[in-house]
């Protein structure tokens, strides 16, 4: 069947459309108190992201309540560590946690890379429900972090201001961080297969960690991985969102994908001239604009919408909506987008 609101697929393939598609990160979640009434059932984040019928229930929750363009899998990037073999957990107001980390080779050589699609299973289950029980009114997303994102939680055992074990490792173990963003990347490309092959009709690669690389480690410790990940997939829209990577911007746009995410702190004009007018770009509002008043809020995404006009876009935050933004300034945001472009 064909889909009854494709605006999001043909905006990233740069086809006509008659209004700019919106959706937000994390929108899954978070802010919707009916997400919350469904996440208190669980025991823990960790195990609602493992049941594929309260995880597809929670990914349709924005469709139904936000009018969003676009459904996103509730999920989460670290189910890749997991997968390999090192389990994480959430923990409320911390982050992901992780138990063991990997500090050398051997650690590297101890991971798990089969069986996958069994360990990954419930992910592949949560799309085909989702799938299901959207009935084809919206696209779904599926997504994946990027192998240095993934590396920086696996070395460095939970979230950071400085990544600095991880960072280490570049300088004084590069072999070792490239085994594993090898080995990463590999898995990533596997479950990304899987995401398609279940339904997922666009996915977005989050390489959240990005900025706090330099220029040319990016260039070693991350573009050749996101490279594979991207040449691998060849069925559906890719978008590679790269927080703070605003210097790897020309190496982005040569990238074979169809979107490039910019966060909230990168000029669209200067995004345009790294990456060119070949690339649709999804962005970028700042999270924080939605705690202004209704007509700030209104205001904001008009000013944001403006400095896209006449390129390929999907509207979006610079990154994932805050865990106490007001649903109703949401709302503001979204049917602001979608009646600028109808003027």
């Amino acid at each position: 069947m064909a889909l009854k609101n494709d605006l999001l697929i043909r905006a990233a393939k740069g086809e006509p459309v008659e209004r700019t598609p919106v959706w937000l990160m994390r929108q899954a979640g978070r802010i919707l108190p009916e997400y919350r009434e469904v996440r208190a059932k669980m025991n823990g984040f960790v195990d609602l992201v493992k049941n594929p019928e309260r995880a597809a229930e929670v990914t349709i929750q924005p469709v139904d309540i936000l009018d969003v363009d676009a459904a996103i899998i509730f999920s989460d990037i670290l189910v890749i560590p997991e997968a390999l073999g090192l389990p994480y957990d959430m923990v409320e107001k911390r982050g992901p946690v992780f138990p063991q980390t990997i500090s050398d080779m051997d650690d590297v050589k101890k991971l798990s890379t089969s069986d996958m699609s069994d360990k990954l299973g419930y992910v592949i289950e949560a799309i085909k429900i989702t799938k299901k029980e959207l009935n084809d009114r919206v696209p779904l997303i599926g997504f994946a972090g990027a192998p240095w994102t993934i590396m920086a939680y696996m070395v460095e055992g939970s979230g950071s201001k400085t990544f600095s074990k991880a960072r280490k490792m570049l300088f004084t173990q590069p072999e070792t961080a490239h085994a594993l963003l090898q080995s990463i990347t590999d898995c990533t490309k596997a479950y990304l297969k899987e995401q398609v092959n279940a339904g997922a009709n666009l996915v977005q690669v989050f390489d959240s960690w990005a900025g706090i690389l330099s220029p040319d480690q990016y260039e070693e410790f991350a573009m050749p991985y996101i490279k594979q990940i991207v040449d691998s997939i060849d069925e559906v829209p890719v978008t590679v969102f790269s927080k703070g990577a605003y210097f790897s911007l020309h190496s982005l746009g040569k990238l074979n994908c169809e979107t490039l995410g910019l966060d909230w702190n990168t000029p669209v004009d200067f995004a345009l001239k790294m990456a060119g007018p070949n690339m649709t770009f999804q962005g970028n509002l700042d999270p924080c604009a939605l705690y202004g008043s209704t007509s700030e809020v209104r205001a904001e995404t008009i000013k944001m919408l403006d400095q896209f006009k006449g390129l390929r876009h999907i509207a979006n935050l610079g990154h994932g909506v805050y865990p106490d933004t007001d649903p109703e300034k949401v709302k503001v945001f979204i049917e602001t987008v979608k009646s600028y472009t109808q003027k």
